[in-house]
């Protein structure tokens, strides 16, 4: 062993024990280990930044503002609620929810495609008493499994078609995962589908934040427009589409008469309603039956008559009534907010008394919360003018206008170009990134915000080190050492043992990390038993991606501890038997798809 060999080998050994203690943030412990890198000399110092202009950081970040972009669209959620009047047992919700999360993972980050469906998942278990445990956890994994089907489904298939590109000239496409990702995720469907049944069901889910500082029902006011889906529909067909927790408290019709309706009063266009409800319900139900939010739309239509232009950067802030508020026992009305300070009051909440007034009748009280639309270079004055204090944001949607099919075209189109190889991966998905911007998908902010910075940073910085165990010939001793090891083994137990080394490392150490320290040893150790290196590296990517054990090896495991109320044993009990049979259908697929002679 080399001098170099082994400093690299120091510092693999040290930034794993790092990972496994967990008292520094994975991130830290990345920039540190470049850093220590280019100091001891194992990465030269003019490519010790490759790893911020290297096309996987490029490709990852782009899939995360797709995948960001996609989450604005309700068509999703709208094609599973058709479908749950038939999804009457547990066994059929774990299959719908379970299937629906791997299609969207072979698509976009699997990360995007469970916080899409979490929530749907959620109120499916409340609506038909169903525990939320037998629900998260399969999702979670099929996510898992959903993106093993393309390149871009996960972060280790990118990672393990960068190190084919440097090995052969060629990177894997699109699709070249997809045999051996498709037959996997057939197998792990079927056997979560039945498989629910091994976990808990006395897991119940702690209080969570929003729940801990949740405010009483906004009441807020709607209009019925021209294309709303609720035309000539009765008030109990709206309150049927809120699920019970919307409540039509008045409405507003003929000159500004107002109206207790009964349930099978019909709707019309122009109507305006006057409506009780939870923020994300109500946000939920203007989207889907296409409702205008009544003091926003008037706001517009006073700005156009007056020959004015609406401000273009609008902002929605939730902000409470202070006691030295000016608003305190006047109403929106006589404080004249849209003229004095440019803001629609689109809903309010006060604790402990149902409102039931017109918004603009309502008289404020110290306390009270209330959503307010205005000009966002201009917000944060008109607040301290009213003597309101923001709240943290929450993200309750109201006033935000979602496209609905853009992103899921912007999507289709990147894919379309890859697979028929118009464009580059990087190109395409980067470019699709930029069209969710400047179409007005995302806003700019949600763009960078929807960017891991943490995973963005380990890999920029992980990628040299890695390349630092190839360089100075590291990967080729500890590939002669399993070659030793898969010299009692036939050709076919050499890839398991990959993939088995691969599925272990994962849960200690982040599935990217895994790939890049991993996938130089797998095509060392082809090289040595004179294979071809493409089924090492699939082995790679298969044993990396998946990660069933426990809550942190992946964001997705970790994204569900909580609302399943899931304890750290409780993702052994259904991920061993999914491991060991990943590994089994693995082995057998991956010699199939990939000969094993070059």
């Amino acid at each position: 062993m080399t001098l170099p060999q082994a400093l690299s080998f120091g510092l693999i050994a040290g930034i794993v024990a790092l990972f496994i203690w967990n008292r520094f943030r994975f991130d830290l412990v990345a920039l540190f280990g470049l850093l220590v890198a280019v100091a001891i000399g194992v990465v030269p110092v003019e490519k010790a930044f490759d790893g911020f202009s290297d096309q996987v950081v490029v490709i990852v970040a782009s899939a995360l503002v797709i995948s960001a972009g996609v989450g604005k669209s309700t068509v999703i959620a709208r094609l599973v609620r058709k479908a749950e009047p038939f999804l009457t047992s547990t066994t059929r919700q774990v299959a719908a929810l379970t299937f629906t999360t791997m299609v969207l993972s072979a698509f976009m980050k699997n990360i995007g495609a469970l916080a899409i469906l979490l929530p749907i998942a959620i109120q499916m278990a409340r609506r038909s008493q169903t525990s939320v445990s037998k629900l998260l956890m399969p999702m979670a994994f099929a996510s898992l499994i959903g993106g093993l089907v393309t390149l871009v489904g996960t972060s280790p298939n990118i990672l393990v078609a960068r190190v084919r590109a440097e090995l052969s000239g060629a990177p894997f496409e699109m699709f070249d995962f997809a045999p051996v990702g498709i037959g996997i995720a057939v197998c792990g469907f079927l056997f979560l589908t039945f498989g629910w049944r091994l976990l808990p069901s006395n897991r119940t889910p702690p209080t969570s934040a929003d729940q801990a500082f949740a405010t009483d029902p906004y009441l807020t006011e709607v209009r019925i427009g021209e294309k709303s889906m609720l035309l000539e529909k009765t008030v109990g067909d709206l309150e049927a589409l809120g699920e019970g927790d919307v409540e039509v408290v008045a409405i507003v019709r003929e000159n500004k008469r107002r109206y207790t309706p009964a349930w099978h009063w019909k709707l019309f266009a122009n109507d305006i309603l006057v409506l009780r409800s939870d923020p994300h319900a109500l946000n939920k139900l203007i989207e889907e039956a296409k409702l205008d939010l009544h003091a926003a739309k008037k706001a517009e239509a006073e700005a156009e008559a007056g020959g004015s232009v609406p401000p273009k950067d609008v902002s929605v802030v939730e902000a409470v009534v202070t006691a030295d508020s000016p608003m305190v026992n006047a109403s929106a009305r006589s404080l004249r907010l849209r003229e004095h300070e440019g803001l629609s009051l689109l809903a309010i909440s006060r604790s402990g008394e149902p409102l039931n007034k017109r918004l603009s009748q309502i008289r404020f009280q110290t306390g009270d919360v209330l959503v307010l639309q205005g000009p966002s270079e201009t917000l944060a004055d008109s607040l301290r003018n009213l003597g309101c204090l923001p709240l943290v944001d929450r993200a309750i949607g109201l006033g935000r206008k979602r496209q609905e099919y853009l992103p899921l075209a912007l999507l289709a189109l990147a894919m379309i170009l890859v697979a028929f190889k118009l464009v580059p991966v990087t190109v395409a998905f980067f470019g699709a990134a930029v069209l969710m911007v400047a179409l007005g998908v995302l806003t700019l902010k949600e763009a960078y915000e929807a960017i891991d910075i943490p995973i963005i940073m380990l890999l920029a910085c992980l990628i040299p080190v890695s390349d630092a165990i190839s360089s100075t010939g590291g990967a080729e001793l500890i590939a002669g050492g399993l070659a030793v090891a898969a010299g009692a083994l036939p050709p076919v137990g050499a890839i398991t043992l990959v993939m088995g080394t691969a599925m272990l490392l994962t849960p200690f150490l982040n599935n990217a990390a895994t790939v890049l320290i991993m996938a130089p040893i797998g095509a060392s150790l082809a090289q040595k038993l004179g294979l071809n290196p493409d089924p090492f590296l699939m082995a790679v990517a298969l044993g990396a991606a998946c990660d069933f054990l426990t809550p942190i090896g992946h964001q997705c495991n970790t994204l569900v501890m909580g609302p399943g109320g899931y304890r750290f044993g409780d993702y052994a009990r259904l991920g061993l038997p999914l491991s060991c049979l990943v590994l089994l259908v693995g082995t057998l697929l991956v010699p199939l798809v990939w000969p094993l002679q070059p």
